[in-house]
């Protein structure tokens, strides 16, 4: 997926709920035509290096905002999908990655092949939606096991008509839109409905970019989709969530803030992450500063409630900040984990 790029600018968020991907346009050629009119005077700035999950970037690109209106400092953010961020960050490309999964073992090995070394840190909590089309009047709640029998492998070219569903469904085609299979997103999804991780039928529509799955489920009365808890509020008056059942005498539980919070949303409930490089925390004081930042509680609890997440515990966001000051590298996981608690990521042992 190509790279997106945004500068931030005093004054006001460029992620802003109303406008969406126009805004986000808007940025990206404001971007452009600073690059070309003022290559000298940009060069000359100090300059933090972010990319990585779509998930994960609200957060960043407003960590980003408030951090250059506080220290002056630059800072751009990369939408590249989580491997994709991966990909770069491996290979020394960027200062920081944000991953809306835990880094895979390939990931980690390219990694230290290249001597990159880094510090994992839980950022916030998100919940993924599954959305219908809001001209859908059946569909109010859904089954895990009725989301497996739609996303599984062997659905492909079979399981094509929502009456294949469940049969008091009506008799029309199951249109289906979800993360690009380079996302965490699309990682976490099939690890917690499928049963594991990176499986699901090749027949769908993709992409790393959610507003095109906001787009395609709202133009298609037919349609289902999943991704980020923060893109369905962004765009609650075109989209209608999907409540989610464990099993058939399961309650059914809506996608919310609350939910991820509690713990009550599951399977689809998960932490997501920033990924520091160690060198670059070492070797340039602009991006220790900016990782303090970001875990700072006092930055941390309003900016991420702000874009739609669910900020973590003062005490987990200072546990966090600890693996900054005393450079702690390595991940606590070896795969998405579904349902892991706050206390959870704080215990694990890290591993590099």
């Amino acid at each position: 997926m190509p790279r997106k790029e945004v500068a931030f600018r005093p004054g006001g968020r460029s992620f802003d709920s109303q406008k969406g991907m126009s805004m986000k346009l808007t940025t990206l050629a404001l971007t452009a035509a600073v690059a070309l009119t003022g290559a000298a005077s940009a060069s000359a700035q100090t300059i933090v290096q972010v990319d990585g999950s779509s998930t994960v970037f609200p957060i960043s690109e407003a960590m980003g905002e408030e951090f250059q209106k506080e220290t002056k400092i630059r800072v751009t953010v990369g939408l590249s999908g989580t491997g994709g961020g991966f990909k770069k960050f491996c290979r020394g490309e960027t200062d920081a990655t944000g991953a809306s999964r835990p880094i895979r073992k390939g990931e980690a090995d390219e990694c230290k092949k290249n001597g990159i070394e880094y510090i994992e840190l839980p950022v916030a909590l998100d919940a993924l939606a599954v959305i219908v089309n809001p001209k859908n009047k059946f569909a109010s709640e859904l089954t895990v096991a009725e989301l497996k029998k739609m996303w599984e492998p062997e659905a492909q070219g079979k399981i094509t008509n929502w009456n294949q569903i469940r049969s008091s469904f009506p008799d029309a085609p199951l249109k289906l839109f979800g993360a690009g299979t380079d996302s965490g997103t699309y990682d976490y999804f099939t690890a917690a409905i499928v049963g594991k991780e990176h499986s699901s039928r090749g027949d769908f529509t993709a992409s790393e970019d959610d507003n095109v799955l906001v787009q395609g489920v709202a133009g298609d009365v037919n349609a289902i989709g999943f991704f980020g808890l923060a893109y369905y509020i962004e765009n609650k008056d075109k989209l209608k969530a999907v409540a989610i059942k464990l099993n058939d005498s399961a309650k059914g539980v809506l996608p919310s803030v609350e939910g991820a919070k509690t713990g009550s949303y599951q399977p689809l409930s998960r932490p997501i992450f920033m990924y520091f490089s160690k060198k670059s925390l070492d070797t340039k004081p602009e991006v220790l500063k900016f990782a303090e930042f970001y875990m700072n509680p006092k930055h941390s609890t309003k900016l991420v409630a702000e874009v739609g997440y669910v900020p973590l515990p003062e005490p987990a966001l200072k546990a966090f900040a600890e693996r900054v000051t005393k450079r702690q590298v390595g991940t606590g996981f070896t795969g998405s984990k579904i349902g892991v608690s706050v206390e959870d990521l704080i215990k694990e042992p890290l591993v590099y």
